[in-house]
């Protein structure tokens, strides 16, 4: 995946093409290479002077002239792409009235496009985020503080924007400018860290957001199988990202490409509390999520011998799960309600108590599953007499639940219920919502088809 994405736009048959066409110009007795694959073959090794013919080095020196000119075409051709991507005037133009350029640029952008891409293939070809005039950031500053003031004030704060830009402004400009030199995207490390990771106040409601089950359709109401069909589908949408099998996402109805950095935390990942900032940890890799139910943690294996389990089989697990009447041990139950308050006091309690010992063992597990899974005691959805009033009792409990009987540190967790509904619960530092959304929306849609499938078979 590497190879194949480090040389799009181009495909890796290009070089045949290259390499056969500069060996039948030399057939015609022709140098394409103005004399270069002449130096090469001066520049061989001696063993290979001694092992090869004549004929042999020029064969040779012409392959590794074809190579360097393919790969001087493919840097070419991605930095054509990265032209194209920064042309914006597209989301300008009126309804209906698209100018010749604009046709011109998305002939030129699906050329460009006829090769499948891989998840990652446009990582390197996106424009980096220009940096805006200091003049233009200040104007529309002004601009959004003018109805909040009155005029003395409006005036005092005009007066310390021009002395901003008089001194301080531009320093920090060209701090700025040179940041966006070597960083596709000079803003998203620091909104990472001092929008979401500083903040010190819970990340239950003030952070972490939700998605809903199906609203009037539930595949089944048995709670094991819609958990094993679940953990399936989100374990295969993890095998196509770490395969990179997935589109890359486009602005709708257009062949602009979107960033997919966002996916590569996806799962196996955890938000640690700091006690002045936290930290994204991610791992490559888990076979195993972790599971809540009724106060007790359960570490399931959803991997044997290299082979996904069926949702057969993790149903099997699941249900031992939900039928094992053991009690939780002292202090279990109400756990994950540290992940529900302030981050300072959470980090202090976790280097206090699991820095060692059963706890960080136990800790662990839950941090390097692939994601984590609430078996829910409670029945939920828009149901009865008064649906709007479940839908919003449903709503809350995917939002925080009893906040202890969820891990909101954790990337997503999954909520299954008692009656089959289901609802993710998500950490909103490691990515925007539509990548969840993404996620969510696949995983529903196969679990829609596999019920289809099976209903289908059993008629």
């Amino acid at each position: 995946n590497r190879v194949i994405k480090g040389v799009y736009p181009a495909s890796l048959s290009s070089w045949l093409f290259v390499a056969i066409g500069i060996l039948a110009t030399m057939y015609m007795q022709s140098d394409p290479s103005m004399g270069l694959i002449a130096k090469i073959q001066q520049h061989l090794p001696l063993s290979l002077h001694v092992s090869l013919s004549s004929q042999g080095q020029t064969m040779l020196s012409a392959l590794v002239f074809s190579t360097l000119l393919w790969l001087s075409l493919i840097l070419a051709l991605r930095f054509c792409l990265k032209l194209l991507l920064s042309y914006h005037h597209w989301m300008f133009e009126q309804h209906g009235r698209v100018s010749n350029t604009t046709k011109v640029w998305v002939t030129l952008m699906r050329l460009f496009s006829r090769n499948k891409p891989l998840l990652y293939s446009y990582q390197t070809s996106l424009p980096h985020l220009p940096v805006p005039a200091i003049q233009d950031t200040l104007n529309r500053y002004l601009e959004s503080v003018r109805p909040l003031l009155s005029d003395s004030e409006f005036q005092l704060k005009t007066n310390l924007a021009k002395d901003f830009e008089l001194t301080l402004g531009h320093r920090l400009q060209r701090y700025l400018k040179l940041k966006a030199l070597w960083a596709t995207n000079y803003v998203s490390d620091w909104w990472e860290e001092y929008v979401y990771l500083r903040s010190r106040g819970p990340i239950m409601v003030n952070s972490n957001y939700y998605g809903m089950d199906f609203l009037y359709v539930t595949p089944t109401s048995v709670q094991a199988a819609r958990a094993g069909n679940t953990i399936t589908a989100l374990m295969l949408y993890r095998r196509k990202v770490n395969r990179e099998e997935l589109t890359p996402s486009r602005v709708p109805g257009t062949v602009i490409p979107l960033c997919a950095a966002q996916c590569e935390r996806m799962f196996n990942t955890i938000r640690t509390p700091g006690v002045e900032t936290d930290e994204l940890r991610h791992w490559q890799d888990s076979e195993f999520v972790a599971i809540y139910h009724k106060g007790r943690y359960f570490r399931l294996w959803v991997y044997r011998a290299g082979r996904l389990l069926s949702p057969r089989e993790i149903e099997y697990q699941i249900q031992r799960i939900l039928d094992d009447p053991s009690p939780p041990f002292p202090g279990e139950e109400k756990l994950g309600a540290l992940t529900a308050g302030e981050r300072i006091p959470w980090a202090q309690m976790r280097l206090q108590f699991f820095s060692s010992g059963v706890n960080k063992k136990s800790l662990d597990a839950i941090e390097k599953a692939a994601f984590f899974i609430t078996l829910d005691d409670e029945e939920q959805g828009m149901k009865g007499d008064d649906p709007a009033g479940n839908l919003d009792r449903y709503a809350k409990s995917l939002l925080h639940g009893k906040c202890y009987d969820r891990w909101f540190d954790k990337s997503f967790s999954i909520v299954i219920y008692k009656n089959g509904k289901n609802g993710l619960n998500a950490e909103h530092s490691w990515a925007d919502a539509p990548t969840v959304a993404h996620l969510w929306e696949v995983c529903m849609l196969w679990k829609a088809r596999e019920v289809f499938i099976h209903r289908t078979v059993l008629r």
